[in-house]
């Protein structure tokens, strides 16, 4: 039963991941962007999330406005930032993106300053456990993995099967056959920003429940998790992504439950160099080739 327990924890935690994993391949695959501030709009998400709570708003209300709030923020970004050195090379996208995360964590630590704020998960999700046997469940297990399936089958049904999900795999395979055939690229690529925000404050709200703690540099340990992860599955890959979250949660409860809590966080990056020396283009990542 302890094993079972260990294994449901990690489910839960490896949903999050996922989550956030998915939007990080979103955009690789499109622009071949390793997107950093990704993390940051999470905790975006988790602050607006808490002040809207905090000021006495229905909870409800609260995990909409987080949604749409990263949602905003990212097309924002993508358009003040990352648009304009669309044709640059790409380390400038990756400088700018890094700049990006540290301009809102520090706008987070002037505005709200550095001191970690108690989330009021309670708020969002009952404390309300379920038995069976020795296996104990809560309610935000459940939630959090309920969500997070409906979650990833409506963004498989959203790719596979839409116009736009299409328009997006063209634009991944070949921008420029993508708008020889009409395809506008560059509302494809918000849209693709937007649908990662999403995913990122549905993760930010089940973070948070999860972990009842919001602060300026939330997002930046999480945002490397997910990373990972999506480097683990496949970087641009959206089944990977999937895939190398849950392995990632499954690997960090486990270390947990050893007892070596301490090394929880350095046993992520350990898999990140064997991947990268091992296995480079994750689980379900292609080898890709380029022209010269």
């Amino acid at each position: 039963m302890i094993v079972l327990q260990q294994l449901i924890n990690g489910l839960q935690l490896g949903s999050i991941y996922s989550l956030i994993a998915l939007g990080y391949s979103m955009v690789y695959g499109i622009i071949m962007l390793l997107n950093f501030a990704h993390g940051d709009i999470i905790m975006v998400g988790g602050y607006i999330a808490l002040l809207i709570i905090g000021a006495g708003i229905h909870p409800a209300l609260a995990i909409v406005a987080a949604i749409v709030g990263c949602m905003v923020l990212a097309c924002v970004i993508e358009k003040a930032a990352y648009a304009p050195l669309r044709k640059a090379p790409r380390i400038s996208l990756l400088i700018t993106a890094i700049g990006v995360s540290f301009f809102l964590e520090n706008v987070a630590q002037l505005l709200l300053s550095a001191n970690p704020r108690s989330f009021p998960n309670t708020a969002i999700i009952p404390t309300v456990s379920f038995s069976l046997g020795s296996l104990n469940i809560s309610l935000t297990t459940l939630v959090t993995l309920a969500v997070a399936i409906v979650s990833m089958a409506l963004l498989t049904v959203l790719v596979n099967r839409t116009k736009m999900g299409k328009a997006m795999r063209a634009v991944s395979e070949d921008m420029g056959a993508a708008q020889l055939m009409g395809i506008n690229v560059n509302r494809t690529i918000t849209f693709t920003f937007a649908i990662g925000a999403i995913l990122a404050g549905i993760g930010a709200i089940l973070y948070c429940c999860k972990y009842p703690q919001v602060k300026p540099t939330t997002g930046y340990l999480l945002g490397m998790k997910a990373f990972v992860a999506a480097v683990l599955g496949g970087i641009g890959s959206i089944p990977g992504a999937m895939l190398g979250g849950l392995a990632i949660g499954m690997a960090e409860v486990i270390v947990n439950a050893l007892g070596y809590t301490t090394w929880a966080d350095a046993v992520v990056y350990v898999i990140l160099i064997i991947v990268l020396l091992v296995k480079p283009t994750g689980f379900l990542g292609r080898t890709m080739r380029e022209k010269v």
